[in-house]
């Protein structure tokens, strides 16, 4: 049974999945444009962005991917959990008000490192746009 605010790695399994969805907005792109630096004109400049392969701005890849961190800190493992990498594949774009659904589900425990592997996934309305694997240490 989990905790309220997760799991830890006695109370997880291979298999187990949880999801989180996030709007990404405007203001969103443009706070972490800010954040980051990353000013690329294909995020921010819609008339640049229109004549670019995607025909239209674009959220940051990193952002996107930002809601795969949110859904192993809020949801699984939860609260408490360290990243210690994670790998990634960029499948389509993300673009502003797009609601991106991601998915982490255990690939495989190590009780003795507490370390856990995570598949992850990102969907807009069904479609993969990222995909990927975590590896976190969880909560004991």
């Amino acid at each position: 049974m989990s905790t309220e605010i997760g799991f830890t790695i006695d109370q997880m399994q291979v298999g187990m999945t949880r999801s989180y969805a996030k709007t990404l907005t405007e203001t969103d792109i443009v706070l972490f444009a800010a954040a980051s630096g990353d000013i690329n004109s294909v995020h921010l400049n819609q008339e640049y962005a229109e004549k670019t392969p995607f025909g239209g701005r674009i959220a940051h890849g990193i952002l996107t991917a930002g809601v795969v961190s949110a859904c192993i800190a809020n949801k699984l493992p939860g609260v408490g959990t360290v990243y210690l990498g994670q790998t990634l594949k960029f499948k389509a774009p993300v673009r502003p008000g797009d609601t991106v659904t991601a998915t982490v589900t255990v690939k495989s425990l190590d009780a003795d490192k507490n370390r856990v592997v995570l598949d992850t996934i990102c969907q807009v309305a069904g479609k993969t746009v990222l995909e990927g694997e975590a590896t976190v240490l969880a909560p004991k």
